[in-house]
């Protein structure tokens, strides 16, 4: 049997707001759909109004994506082939806590400084944890989704 391929997909109120937040802190590309998006509207097969303008370029207006940069991906619309989270806009807003969540695990020794720079990035630190099996930081992305700092 082959090995299923997959993504993340997490819902978001912006889409575009939250792939940058992510892309920063994974230290992830954030992927270019411009080309793709042109193609559409120019043959008639996307309308307008679902699109936008993202940093000058034609950007889907509810989907937004980042990849791993050592993965292959699509050349002709940038969409990654490997690791990738895709962002898609909902219109209700979180409610309760995650029921999956991101562990981020950075270099021994480093996550006191890992923690700051993901709040310089406009993550929050909710809380930290110790256990017999570990200790971490319980943290939240900038539209309050939770992850984990180890």
């Amino acid at each position: 049997m082959t090995a299923l391929h997959w993504k993340l997909v997490i819902d978001a109120a912006d889409p575009h707001a939250q792939a940058a937040f992510w892309a920063a802190a994974l230290h992830y590309q954030r992927e270019d759909h411009s080309a793709l998006v042109e193609r559409l509207l120019a043959a008639g097969a996307a309308p307008p109004e679902a699109t936008l303008t993202v940093d000058g370029r034609p950007a889907w207006r509810d989907l937004a994506a980042v990849r791993h940069p050592d993965e292959p991906f699509d050349p002709a619309s940038d969409t990654g082939l490997g690791r990738r989270i895709l962002f898609q806009r909902v219109p209700e807003p979180k409610a309760g806590k995650n029921r999956l969540h991101l562990d981020l695990h950075p270099a021994p020794g480093t996550r006191e400084a890992e923690v700051a720079r993901l709040e310089g990035l406009g993550a929050k630190a909710l809380r930290q944890v110790a256990e017999p099996g570990g200790s971490w930081t319980v943290m939240a992305d900038p539209e309050g989704n939770e992850f984990c700092v180890h």
